[in-house]
């Protein structure tokens, strides 16, 4: 067998995915080592520098496949950088609130807005524009940010982490090497950062073989989003409602957002938890649906769809927190879930985890020790901060939903007054998936009804196909499958079966399809040029046997302005 000869490279500290959590290690680290080295490093240590420090982002370009709602609250930019509203591209301030209960034909605002859709203080951004700013920011400050390059695997050492391999590059779509092959790089540090978003292929290896699981697997959403040109007076910008109820069944939890942005556009999405009983529900149908609700249509009649995203979200809060040090390694931002599930706010929580780590890995390179005894300051540092105030407060809340929204909001209420404790505390749940329930099937030979693939009216609704393309998502056709599935047969007999195979409808990018080969055989076709990299596959697949790796050379959605 022939080994791969690899370029190595070494750097003091390696941080993977550059989005909000990432680039604010990475900025706020910059300058506590340009502050140190300015007095010389009176403080103790060696001066330091910062290009030393690497970030590894595998988008086309830094943004490229950062998507949010966006609502941002400010607080953390405002520590990183002080002045940021005279650069910042913040759309708009937030000027109204509102929380809507929607039936199939009316919606009741409630009278008083809930303390979570509260958002007074916040902006609406586009994280796309945010991040590609923060990323001028990063590079000013001497630090090498690499974009197309996505970390393969990890490189272990001892009882740690020593630093990633990134992609090959120049692969076919056989596994065989092209013409422009290049082998991925070995990069090595003394610290490294896993900032990946949610369900990162690395982090999730890395909590697997080190046993860094809390006592809650993780759980989470979807969210599936559009951006539009709506026609003047449609809505006003800084407007934000946030709505519950149909075509949500009550025994499912998610709901829609509505936010007006300047320049007569309007962010639109639909989240749904993955945890739901129906394996043939669709939540690219449901929130097309959704837009046909009268509150919906009023605002975007005459406009047009401009931009198509989905993204997970992990839902599981402080219980499912896994473990985020060990020897040589971090773990930060949605990777590390640090979101607050009932307010669906994590940009701020990201960046601050991203600058308490900076600060973690600072006193480490001085002390010249990165081991996890060092690193565990950390989790002391999130202890003390109030990202600790805000997950504590939630602490029990996605887990409350397990049984319905009704369940769920007298949960939520007794955990309000009780500061987040509710009945029990920790309420312990199950992983999303384990949700499904089978159906009704003889045999895999059976007679198969099901349900009519949603179409779209090519104004207001669309096809899968048609979002995807508005995503701008793009890969090379020549490369090797990022989409991992271990064994094809489970996909043609086992679950078509009991599940009727529901990747077909959770995928919002239509990425799986069931397809029958020359004898008339089912079998999973993948399209992997459509993905999204939302992840839902990794998360809702049934029998847990679809792996998602970074594809080759930068491939994916282009999320510009969203």
């Amino acid at each position: 067998m022939t080994t791969v000869q690899r370029e190595q490279l070494e750097a003091d500290v390696l941080i993977v995915g550059a989005g909000p959590a990432g680039l604010a290690c990475a900025l706020h680290l910059a300058n506590l080592i340009k502050k140190h080295n300015e007095v010389g490093g009176a403080a103790g240590g060696p001066p330091l520098s910062t290009e030393n420090i690497y970030v590894l982002e595998k988008g086309r370009e830094v943004g490229a496949h950062q998507l949010s709602g966006a609502i941002m609250n400010p607080k953390a930019l405002a520590e990183l950088v002080p002045d940021f509203k005279n650069s910042a591209p913040l759309d708009t301030p937030v000027t109204d609130d509102a929380a809507l209960f929607f039936t199939k034909n009316s919606s009741i605002r409630f009278p008083l807005t809930p303390p979570p859709f509260k958002n007074k203080g916040n902006y609406v951004v586009s994280l796309n524009k945010i991040v590609k700013w923060m990323g001028g920011l990063v590079e000013a400050a001497g630090v090498n940010l690499f974009t197309q390059f996505g970390g393969a695997s990890l490189i272990y050492e001892g009882d740690g982490i020593a630093g990633v391999i990134t992609e090959d590059k120049g692969v076919d779509k056989n596994g065989k090497p092209k013409a422009n092959y290049t082998p991925g790089y070995e990069l090595r540090a003394k610290v490294t950062v896993l900032a990946e978003g949610t369900r990162g292929s690395l982090t999730k290896q890395l909590v697997e073989k080190k046993n860094l699981a809390n006592i809650n697997p993780q759980t989470y959403g979807l969210g599936i989003k559009e951006l539009w040109d709506v026609q003047p007076g449609s809505i006003l910008p800084g407007f934000v409602a946030h709505t519950l109820g149909w075509p949500i069944s009550t025994d499912m939890y998610g709901g829609g957002w509505i936010y007006g942005l300047s320049n007569n556009r309007v962010s639109i999405g639909l989240v749904v938890a993955l945890e739901y009983g129906d394996p043939r529900f669709d939540p690219h149908a449901a929130f097309q649906q959704w837009k046909t609700h009268p509150c919906l249509k009023k605002i975007l009649d005459g406009g047009k769809l401009v931009r198509y995203g989905a993204k997970s979200l992990p839902y599981g809060g402080w219980y499912a927190m896994p473990r985020n040090y060990l020897d040589g390694g971090l773990i930060i931002g949605d990777s590390g879930s640090f979101l607050d599930s009932q307010r669906l706010k994590g940009i701020h929580l990201a960046m601050k985890s991203g600058m308490l780590a900076a600060e973690t890995i600072f006193d480490a390179l001085k002390a010249g020790d990165t081991s996890a005894k060092t690193l565990s300051v950390f989790p002391q540092k999130v202890e003390q901060s109030y990202i600790k105030k805000e997950l504590w407060e939630v602490r029990n809340f996605h887990q409350s939903f397990q049984h319905g929204l009704i369940p769920g909001l007298f949960q939520t209420g007794l955990q309000f007054i009780s500061g987040g404790r509710g009945l029990i505390d920790p309420m312990r749940n199950h992983a999303g998936y384990q949700a499904y329930k089978k159906l009704d099937r003889a045999a895999a030979g059976a007679p198969q009804s099901e349900p009519e693939r949603f179409k779209g009216d090519g104004k207001l609704t669309f096809d899968r196909l048609t979002d995807v393309y508005h995503s701008g998502t793009r890969h090379e056709e020549d490369q090797p499958c990022h989409l991992i599935v271990r064994d094809l047969n489970v996909c043609a007999t086992k679950c078509v079966v009991e599940y009727g195979n529901p990747c077909q409808y959770f995928c919002p990018a239509a990425v799986y399809e069931m397809a029958r080969d020359a004898n008339g055989r089912q079998k999973l076709k993948i399209n992997a040029a459509n993905c999204v990299h939302c992840k839902t596959c990794d998360i809702a697949d049934p029998y847990q046997i679809i792996d998602w790796v970074v594809p080759e050379g930068g491939g994916g959605p282009n999320y510009e302005g969203m």
